[in-house]
């Protein structure tokens, strides 16, 4: 794992943005795999201004998304999907048939699940984004996930519904479950990005990166993940040993 220590988040963004960047400009037909949260903004925000300025095309590049809310239209404002369009894609000249994310109005789940995994055998992604949560999970599998699980249903912790709750008019708004992909889907992108900002991650950080490999911290299993790159604030990198 290829780690980086940015002073602030946003030199974060600009570090990511030359990833990314790098993705985009090598492969004109990449497939992008994204997250929302608020971690990734300024990545985004940064891919819409250079498509503004340097006309950076995304016509032929397609995306997939981690994980959406069950039960949530993409019309509603806290869904998954309308977060990518309202902070990516409807700025940007991607076709929108050609952006991809779990349908979280599906009735059966179970075939959800295999058709989105599907999906993303025929669309092998150039890099997959993520974050981490303070237990050092990535998209919504909890410690505890099987490393090999593909796309499933979550319930959601009352940690992760208690911080996602921000987002939220009150917590008793959040989903309580949602569809995510799973961790071999992850470890399945050519490249990982993933990003850490802020103290409150920090301990989650050093277990990822110099920790055992444990299903009790999904994100240690992107250790064994051949092309990772962490992008980590001072806060978030200030309990690593190696720096």
């Amino acid at each position: 794992m290829k780690v980086i220590i940015t002073k602030d988040k946003e030199a974060l963004a600009d570090k990511a943005f030359e990833v990314m960047k790098a993705v985009v400009d090598g492969k004109k037909d990449a497939v992008l795999g994204l997250a929302t949260g608020s971690t990734p903004i300024g990545l985004y925000a940064r891919m819409v201004a250079d498509h503004r300025k340097n006309g950076t095309s995304y016509r032929e590049i397609k995306t997939v998304n981690l994980d959406e809310y069950a039960g949530l239209r993409p019309t509603d404002p806290q869904s998954y999907r309308y977060f990518m369009r309202d902070n990516l894609l409807d700025h940007i000249d991607i076709d929108l048939t050609n952006t991809y994310i779990e349908d979280g109005t599906a009735t059966d789940a179970e075939k959800e699940c295999e058709r989105y995994n599907a999906l993303l055998r025929r669309l092998p992604r150039d890099i997959q984004l993520l974050g981490i949560g303070e237990n050092g999970h990535i998209a919504f599998n909890e410690p505890g996930t099987p490393f090999d699980m593909e796309t499933h249903v979550v319930t959601l912790t009352e940690n992760t519904i208690a911080a996602n709750s921000r987002f939220f008019e009150k917590e008793s708004d959040v989903p309580r479950r949602a569809f995510t992909m799973g961790p071999k889907n992850i470890m399945d992108a050519k490249k990982v990005l993933i990003l850490a900002v802020g103290t409150n991650k920090a301990d989650a950080v050093r277990a990822m990166v110099e920790g055992e490999v444990t299903e009790s911290l999904p994100a240690s299993i992107l250790q064994k993940h051949p092309d990772c790159i962490l992008i980590a604030d001072e806060g978030a990198a200030s309990k690593l040993s190696k720096k």
